[in-house]
């Protein structure tokens, strides 16, 4: 069972078949032990599993020597905050992000939200709970209750710049963690409206996933906002790390261009800094980054692998496609709310509409994220290589083969990806024109699923 729940970036099964009590509790003193831990900090969501695992959490983490610092419920940004602020040797958060209510997991991290994950220690752990030999506890920990939330918020509140600027504002909380964080909005209720979706906890999620990635899930918020004339609206994950943004006439905006213009009003306020794109993203959000005076790096998919890449190059930001922005301001980590407080800062200092902004840097063709199954996946990268040899090939994770600097002919790129866990392989495509970018699209598809 646990080959099942223990996933390359965290713990993730369903509740009571695949993570339960038990093992709850071994995971709390595989964690103390791996760590050397002294001190913890954990939290947890508002599943239904989530308080009787959270009640074995933390007594295998103070049975096995540790004091913990008891958040109670919180976002998976305000855990990573804590882990920073708070002097603790490292942190836990019970949660299954966007899954349906009957799954639960954890996330790990080190101080200041150094992740742990499968190269980083959560293989440790793993065989600490696997070996199963816990002797009965001799010095205890003591637990003690601390409420991190309204800092976080007075934090976040603290990079708001929008003057007397006034917005309309629609949020989709998913019935979800990130309800926890209204009280931003409430802070500066004469300048920005609410409209609030979805704003009352309930752990089956019972209106749509809690998952912005998948752009079905935002039908409602688009409707309200095209109804209510409001000037953005913003859908949050099921523990608050990503977010997904829509303008003010309905369209989903692409997560990658949301790096963007997030990107514009960190340079200025820090020029020069260095910022990170993963590699599927829009060639768009390097050449914004650079025309903003800041140097571009691009990185591989993964918090873990982001949050490293970030340490070791003192990167200041970073955009996924997937919606997660990593700030170091947050030790490097998600930050909640902070996305729609730099977009409305930008929106506010330029008189711009979201729709506006999002035009200036929406310059090329892209296809999404697809996902093909397949038997061999080692063969097709090959093919692909040896048929697009002409091309700039690169493999920082999967392949990606470029033509974009070839400024006679055709500009496009293709990555393709491996998952890790399934017979799957992810290819994006980007190409400077809709022809060029749907031709090659299903060229390349071609030849992964012949």
């Amino acid at each position: 069972m646990l080959d099942t729940i223990f996933k390359a970036y965290d713990v993730r099964g369903i509740y009571p078949e695949q993570i339960n009590e038990d093992i709850a509790y071994k995971i709390g003193r595989a964690f103390v032990r791996f760590l050397g831990a002294k001190k913890v900090v954990i939290g947890c969501d508002i599943r239904e599993s989530s308080p009787a695992l959270f009640e074995k959490l933390q007594q295998g983490i103070v049975d096995e020597g540790a004091d913990v610092y008891d958040l109670d419920l919180v976002t998976t940004p305000m855990l990573y905050y804590a882990s920073g602020k708070l002097d603790v040797d490292g942190g836990i958060i019970l949660t299954a992000s966007h899954n349906p209510g009957e799954y639960n997991g954890m996330k790990f991290c080190r101080a200041e939200a150094v992740p742990i994950g499968e190269n980083s220690g959560l293989l440790d752990i793993k065989e600490i709970v696997a070996n199963g030999k816990f002797p009965e506890p001799t010095e205890r920990g003591t637990i003690i209750k601390k409420d991190i939330k309204d800092e976080f918020i007075d934090y976040l509140a603290s990079f708001m710049n929008i003057g007397d600027k006034k917005f309309k504002v629609v949020a989709d909380f998913a019935n979800a963690m990130s309800i926890l964080e209204i009280g931003l909005y409430k802070k500066f209720e004469k300048n920005i409206e609410l409209i609030t979706l979805f704003d009352e906890f309930d752990s089956t999620f019972p209106n749509h996933e809690a998952n912005p990635l998948k752009t079905e899930t935002l039908k409602d918020l688009q409707a309200v906002v095209s109804s209510q004339k409001a000037d953005i609206g913003i859908a949050y994950d099921g523990d608050g790390d990503r977010a997904g943004f829509v303008d003010e006439k309905g369209e989903v905006i692409s997560m990658d261009l949301t790096t963007a213009l997030i990107a514009k009003v960190i340079l200025e306020k820090h020029p020069g800094a260095k910022i990170l794109y993963d590699l599927r993203s829009s060639m768009s959000v390097k050449e914004v980054i650079e025309e903003n005076g800041g140097v571009a790096g691009e990185c591989r998919v993964g918090h873990a692998l982001i949050k490293k890449q970030m340490l070791e190059e003192n990167a200041i930001f970073a955009g996924e496609l997937s919606g997660h922005y990593y700030f170091q301001e947050n030790f490097r980590a998600e930050a909640g709310s902070l996305p729609m407080v730099y977009l409305l800062n930008l929106m506010a200092e330029t008189g711009k509409s979201i729709s506006e902004l999002v035009a200036d840097v929406k310059r090329y063709y892209h296809s999404g994220e697809i996902n093909s199954e397949v038997k061999d996946k080692d063969a097709i990268i090959a093919t692909l290589k040896e048929k697009y040899a002409a091309g700039e090939i690169t493999e920082l994770d999967g392949v990606k083969i470029s033509f974009w600097s070839n400024k006679q002919g055709e500009r496009w790129w293709l990555n393709v990806r491996p998952s890790n866990t399934e017979p799957v392989l992810r290819l994006n495509l980007e190409a400077d024109n809709q022809e060029l970018m749907e031709q090659k699209r299903d060229e390349i598809l071609a030849i992964i699923r012949g």
